[in-house]
């Protein structure tokens, strides 16, 4: 096909009608690149030869050796279907676990998909990951079943076998979409359900129905389900260039049989068979033991053009290709390899870009048919519902449904990522051919330059006749000099410009690769930027209404305003300039990096609301430090950090406490691609990279009921045990109380205050519960925050408050028990960071605080604890955060204060507040005065402090004096506010110690596909890097196994390679992060009783898991370590006198 040129695409932009914006999503390795080649090969931007081989959208080297796609990027291409013509934007996006977040930067800025399935393999994990990525973004999917010649080639199996194969590949399909309708539907209902109790709550008297259905028999998902005859599926064989969807059999045949196409399109795959006598289509082929109609009239055929190219049998070649009215080529039809014969042929006969474009177009939306719910969804960031926004921005909604490119319309523009261009490779850049006047100008300057030269040449044989020896020489010294003079400013003009060339060159160029949702985007336009966290509601009020982005505007948070430099047409390696892009397209957007991190909104309506951030698979786990080798570069090396975490969407970019540069990347795959784009593009500096940072967390268990060799601990054993630890590691200092039962009581260094203190774990779904609602806690924290504060602008969202009363709920059933009675009403606090997995309780008289403040359920009252209670919960979060086993945050750990005294004077600092209104005005005018004269001198000093000394303050002078020396002597520990804040600290640590202590390991799961004779050496690997198997159960149909296993990440570096290499690449595993487990093993054990001394001796030397990664996470962190370096001394004994 001819070539189309940026003017034509430009005008197919502006009908919307025929635009679609397409993503292909597959697992890794399914064959989405080839296809992609092969629709590019149908635009003429390729040769159709090179489809499948060149892997054209694949353009970084590490791709190309590697053989993956690790980053998404578009391309458009023009379709002509009959005399409709269509603009088809497709995106190309990664199958790899490691880099989902390019699928989901890729879903968000297109309205369909082409879901991509391999014959032989099936659904895989990413499969449904990627489904489930589609419909969480409301787009609809086509289906392409891809590799149908490996059947044929590789499996031998029979056309009548294919197509129960296929068959069931497509119910596999369904069944994944169909669980995914399934829980919408029931959390619709679930919705709808409440709304309807709250109702019948109101109206009294009245008497219940319950219905019991689950609401799916009424609502119709026919239209979601793959199935041929509904024409969203096709089969092809990409790299054989072949493709077809059956209505296109359908159209064949019913001219051969006379059928009409409508009866053959349902008919053709389905239990039907062609009755020839009767000539009549049939139900029930299989009870008859007849043939299908697919593989009769579709199978049949393609699976006879394999055998005969195969097998080289020339006249049944010829045959077919006269009877399909092809034309092949000498060069193909004499070629050696089948396969080239086999292309030529089948892809003349069946082309897979017709088939598959023509089925985008017909299946797959318009940006015109945008549905309600996808806008709805879009615009509602968090929790918030689309009736909370306010009324100009609920007003946008219809133009992201009229989707209109006229002047009136707002832009509305979303950027889903950031991606880094060389500068060499931008259009201003780039070579271009030159024209007539050009060519024939540089002609007449060499002409010039060659004259010049000759005429200096004829010079100097003219002075090389000498007048006298002795000028000539001088002469020839003094040019000679010249000449040197000259040179070395030339050669620096040189080298200057070679070096301000080469910076040019060098320069990384960032690209916003964007949609336009409305509105029509033009070159030098002025637009608003609106951050994630940019509330219209509050800045409505500050703008006029009249605003737009060109006038000067007050300062507003997350909310900046800039100029598009320049608008690209994305064409896969190449960009092409453009100076307007209507609404709908897919657009590349420069000159956006000083103000677009990794995703934006851009609009010209500053009531417009950020769009919903975009939802990641993957969860950045993989940590390393890095830093340059020489540390003058280190400069360079921040500056090329920040740009790569500009180009990718899930990369994190960290600088720890301890002054470390942290990348935190999604997998092993991810780790090496940053740290390459780290050295080759943005640093450009050679860098160190630390072993990998393996997250623990820390976490107490309940005591064992048995010990090292499954006997029963006795009670004077158990006692014997703690003793001997005890005494081992000396972790209690003198000073703290500790109970049999684990409550340790700490008192302030100034002695005013009593704090005692106990750790119980946390059932394990109550922990789980935790984790997932982090965000909920968050939120409740802010309200919480902001009601404290008197502050009335955070208005209550019915909708989250209904979501903390559930929460709550689900507590309060998971928290059963006599000893967790009315915990949840005494929740004080979540740690770390006030929204972890960890709880704080108060367990005494005097004190009533709640984090259910938000629910109304709190009462302001005034007590003695009031003024100091932020410094324990302070105290809690520091435990918290950093445990003492080895600094690491704890999980799934209830701390309860059971007692906090406050002896007289640490009364008074909180009373005194209370007491200074019954003073008489002189005594409180004298009590100023000593206030000010009082030796209060540290700056922390609390305000409570100034109170105590002012109230306590005598008339007299001697006894100011004295009193002066009291005070002092109390401040020599600092603010009260914080020896509470390290008593608190100190108390929670050593309840933790009380109890068993283990670690928590992050945990991997693993997905392994195997043949049956690898599967022993999987297992192998998998035992070795201590992974557990939960599940191996064999795919229908195929000799393949898939074993799913959890493994700690902490041993899964290395671990893909050397499955590939144990198995001769024919396992390959996927990873994701799934969950924190505990280490069974005790990382303070030591043996105690005889059985335990017989089994693992005296030294007990055996490998302790959680010890070698506890003393490793220490070592890094530069921790004490208590190892010995010669652990087994012997004595050494010399090869001469062992002969």
């Amino acid at each position: 096909m001819v070539l189309t040129g940026v003017g034509k695409i430009a005008d197919l932009q502006k009908k919307t009608s025929g635009i679609r914006n397409i993503c292909i999503l597959a697992h890794v390795d399914h064959g989405k690149t080839t296809l992609a080649d092969c629709l590019i090969s149908s635009n003429g931007i390729i040769s159709s030869r090179l489809a499948g081989k060149l892997r054209y959208l694949d353009s970084r080297e590490d791709e190309q050796v590697r053989g993956i796609t690790m980053k998404s990027s578009a391309i458009s291409l023009h379709f002509v279907k009959g005399d409709q013509e269509y603009l088809i934007n497709l995106i190309d996006s990664p199958g790899h676990v490691d880099f989902s977040s390019e699928v989901s930067t890729a879903v968000r800025l297109c309205d369909g998909c082409i879901i991509v399935v391999d014959a032989v393999e099936g659904v895989c994990p990413q499969t449904q990951a990627v489904l489930r990525q589609a419909w969480l973004e409301n787009i609809r999917p086509v289906l392409v079943i891809n590799k149908i010649d490996r059947l044929i080639v590789e499996r031998k199996l029979t056309p009548q076998e294919a197509y129960l194969h296929l068959k069931n590949i497509l119910e596999q399909i369904n069944a994944v979409t169909g669980t995914l309708f399934t829980s919408k539907v029931l959390e619709e209902r679930a919705e709808k359900g409440t709304e309807s109790e709250s109702i019948s709550d109101t109206a009294s008297g009245a008497e219940q129905i319950y219905d019991w259905s689950a609401g799916l028999e009424d609502t119709d998902d026919s239209h979601l389900y793959f199935s041929p005859d509904h024409g969203n599926v096709v089969f092809a064989s990409a790299v054989d260039g072949w493709g077809f969807g059956i209505e296109h059999f359908a159209q064949l045949y019913s001219q051969k049989i006379g059928i009409k196409p409508a009866v053959l399109l349902k008919t053709l795959w389905g239990d039907y068979y062609l009755n020839t006598k009767a000539k009549r289509i049939m139900k029930g082929d299989q009870s008859k033991g007849k043939k299908p109609l697919f593989v009769q009239l579709v199978l049949d055929n393609i699976w006879s053009l394999y055998e005969a190219v195969m097998k080289r049998d020339k006249e049944k070649i010829e045959k077919i290709v006269t009877s399909l009215g092809l034309k092949i080529g000498a060069r193909e039809s004499q070629h050696a390899d089948p396969k080239v014969q086999l292309n030529a042929i089948c892809s003349q006969w069946l082309p897979i870009s017709d088939a598959v474009l023509s089925m985008v177009c017909n299946k797959l939306p318009s940006p015109l048919d945008i549905t309600a719910e996808r806008v709805e969804k879009l615009m509602c960031v968090g929790a918030r519902t689309f009736d909370s926004l306010p009324p100009e921005t609920q007003e946008l909604k219809s133009a992201f449904m009229k989707c209109s490119s006229e002047g009136a319309a707002p832009v509305i523009v979303f950027v889903s990522k950031m991606f880094a261009v060389d500068a060499k490779a931008l259009p201003h850049n780039k070579p271009r051919p030159l024209t007539q006047e050009e060519i024939a100008h540089r002609r007449e300057l060499a002409k010039q330059r060659h004259t010049e030269k000759m005429a200096a040449n004829q010079g100097k044989e003219m002075s090389g006749k000498p007048q006298s020896e002795n000028s000539s020489q001088v002469t020839g010294n003094t040019g000679d000099t010249r000449g040197e003079e000259q040179q070395p400013s030339g050669q620096a003009e040189i080298m200057t410009s070679k070096a301000m060339k080469q910076e040019a060159d060098n320069k990384e160029s960032f690209i916003a690769f964007a949609r336009v949702f409305s509105g029509m985007v033009r070159r030098g336009q002025k637009i608003f930027v609106l951050g994630p966290k940019y509330d219209p509601a509050e800045s409505l009020h500050k703008l006029s209404s009249q605003c737009s982005s060109e006038n000067d505007l007050p300062l507003i948070p997350h909310m900046t305003c800039c100029t598009l430099e320049t608008l690209y047409l994305l064409m896969g390696r190449e960009l092409e300039d453009l100076e307007e892009v209507p609404a709908g397209n897919v657009l590349g957007i420069g000159g956006l990096q000083d103000f677009v991190l990794k995703s934006a909104t851009l609009s010209t309506s500053p009531a417009c609301p950020p769009f919903t951030p975009l939802s990641f698979e993957a969860t950045p786990i993989v940590r390393v430090a890095v830093e340059p080798k020489h540390p003058s570069d280190m400069p360079q090396l921040v500056r090329g950090m920040k740009l790569l975490n500009q180009a990718d969407p899930c990369v994190q970019v960290l600088i720890q406490e301890t002054g470390e540069h942290v990348l935190v990347t999604a997998g092993e795959v991810h780790l090496q691609r940053c740290l390459d784009d780290l050295k080759q593009r943005f640093a450009k500096v050679e860098i160190s990279v630390s072993p990998p940072i393996i997250p623990f967390r820390e976490t107490i268990t309940r005591p064992p009921k048995v010990d090292m060799v499954n006997e029963e601990i006795g009670k004077q054993q158990k006692v014997a045990v703690i003793h001997q630890t005890k005494e081992d590691q000396n972790k209690i200092p003198e000073g703290v109380q500790v109970d049999p039962d684990g409550l340790i009581t700490v008192s302030t260094p100034n002695k005013q205050a009593t704090l005692s203190v106990r750790a119980v774990p946390l059932p394990e779904e109550v922990t789980r519960l935790l984790e997932e609602n982090s965000d909920l806690i968050r939120t409740m924290e802010q309200l919480n925050t902001s009601l404290n504060e008197d502050k009335k602008h955070h208005e209550m969202n019915q909708r989250t408050l209904d979501r903390i009363k559930d929460f709550k709920q689900s507590l309060e059933q998971k928290l059963q028990g006599r000893k967790w009675r009315n915990a949840v009403d005494q929740i004080w606090s979540f740690g770390p960071r006030k929204c972890g997995p960890n709880i704080l309780l108060y367990n005494f008289e005097g004190y009533k605080r709640s984090v259910w403040q938000c629910l109304g359920s709190a009462v302001k009252e005034v007590s003695k604890y009031r003024d100091f209670d932020n410094s324990i919960v302070s105290g809690f979060q520091l435990a918290t955060l950093s445990g003492p086993m080895c600094e690491e945050p704890l999980m799934g750990v209830c701390f309860t204060v059971e007692k906090w005294d406050m002896h007289k004077a640490g009364e008074m600092l909180s009373t005194t507040g209370q007491n200074s209104g019954e003073c008489d005005t002189i005594e409180h005018k004298q009590n100023e005065d000593a206030t000010l004269t009082s030796s209060c001198t540290d700056e922390v000093c609390s305000l409570s402090e100034h109170r105590d000394s002012s109230q306590s303050a005598p008339k007299s002078p001697e006894k100011l004096s004295q009193h002066k020396g009291e005070v002092s002597l109390a401040d020599c520990y600092g603010p009260f506010s914080g020896q509470l804040i390290a008593t608190m600290k100190e108390a929670c640590r050593y309840a933790l110690q009380a109890k068993p202590q283990r670690l928590m390991a992050a945990m991997y799961t693993c997905e392994i596909m195997a043949t049956a004779e690898v599967l022993g050496r999987v297992y192998a690997v998998l035992s070795k890097r201590e992974g557990r198997v939960l599940q191996e159960e064999m795919k229908e149909g195929t000799d393949v196994f898939i074993i799913k296993a959890v493994l700690p990440v902490a041993e899964s570096f290395g671990f893909a390679d050397e499955i590939r290499k144990r198995t001769s690449g024919l396992a390959s595993p996927q990873l994701v992060f799934s969950h924190w487990e505990i280490i069974s093993s005790d990382p303070f054990w030591v043996p105690t009783t005889e059985e335990e001394y017989l089994h693992f001796g005296e030294k007990a030397d055996s490998e302790n898991q959680a010890r070698k990664y506890m003393n490793a996470v220490r070592k890094r962190k530069g921790l004490y370590v208590e190892e010995k370096i010669v652990e087994h001394a012997e004595k050494q004994r010399t090869l001469s006198r062992n002969k």
